[in-house]
């Protein structure tokens, strides 16, 4: 639907069954990927006690596993306990890599997989259904958590097993599912239209006005000089835009109050103008 070589990349994979937000970038919006990577994301689970499988999640090799029949009040008594950074170990099936292979590839082969235990945010969570044997969490996490393995160790922590039986990405930073589109409703003749500008996913990065004279000079690579309110340089990037609201520019702080592009979108707009 895109011209060919059209560089074209998302913001982060979903699970086999999961459904939600997927972020896709193309062309010069590939170099803001790492924003949405890393922004906090919204996910709504269903899990399932009394189960186990080799995927964490009902797409795998399920068996009946040995549970305490438990009641919402169990479940919520220890929510606290996985908020904040916590340990949480990776699943096998994970896109991520061991040895340079995706962890999925070595599991599906039967191999052993190692990762080890990592740190992970979790800023709220939240039961929303409960109906034994199965239960709905809500929550809002940081870049790198699994949600099944989340399901997996409350589970465990309440002396049981789960899997998780769907899941749906609700946002990524700003972005959230009243704003995506199914994909059979995307065509040819009305991609265009769906775009969304870079600034989409740069959540609330301070922002300055770049004159037509200042696109020139970064399109060269040159620096920008800004002063803020209060006369101090501001130790963290920014987002330069034109007058027409278009992203010109990541800025990052250089030396006294000159800042220098990190991403430059300088020469693209140049030459559509």
């Amino acid at each position: 639907m895109v011209p060919r070589k059209t560089k074209v990349g998302h913001c982060g994979t979903l699970d086999p069954l999961a459904t939600g937000v997927l972020i896709v970038c193309v062309g010069p919006a590939t170099r803001l990927i790492q924003f949405g990577q890393f922004a906090d994301k919204r996910y709504e689970g269903s899990f399932r006690f009394g189960l186990a499988s080799d995927t964490e999640d009902i797409t795998g090799n399920v068996q009946a596993h040995p549970s305490p029949e438990l009641t919402a009040h169990d479940v919520e008594n220890i929510l606290d306990e996985f908020t904040g950074t916590i340990s949480q170990l990776p699943p096998a099936f994970s896109a991520l890599r061991v040895n340079g292979k995706r962890a999925y590839d070595l599991a599906r082969k039967g191999e052993d997989v190692k990762l080890e235990p990592r740190p992970v945010q979790i800023h709220e969570i939240k039961l929303t259904e409960f109906s034994w044997p199965d239960f709905r969490l809500s929550m809002r996490c940081g870049s790198g958590t699994y949600v099944r393995s989340l399901g997996r160790d409350i589970a465990a922590r309440l002396g049981g097993s789960a899997v998780m039986t769907a899941l749906t990405r609700t946002s990524i930073g700003q972005l959230n599912v009243t704003d995506a589109i199914e994909l059979d409703q995307i065509s040819k003749q009305s991609l265009s239209n769906q775009f969304l500008p870079g600034q989409s996913l740069i959540g609330d990065m301070t922002q300055t006005v770049i004159e037509d004279h200042e696109i020139a000079a970064l399109a060269d690579g040159q620096p920008v000089e800004r002063k803020f309110a209060d006369d101090t340089p501001l130790q963290k990037e920014i987002a330069g835009v034109d007058r027409q609201g278009r992203l010109i520019a990541i800025l990052q702080p250089w030396r006294y109050d000159y800042f220098t592009p990190k991403i430059n979108f300088s020469k693209y707009w140049k030459n559509l103008s």
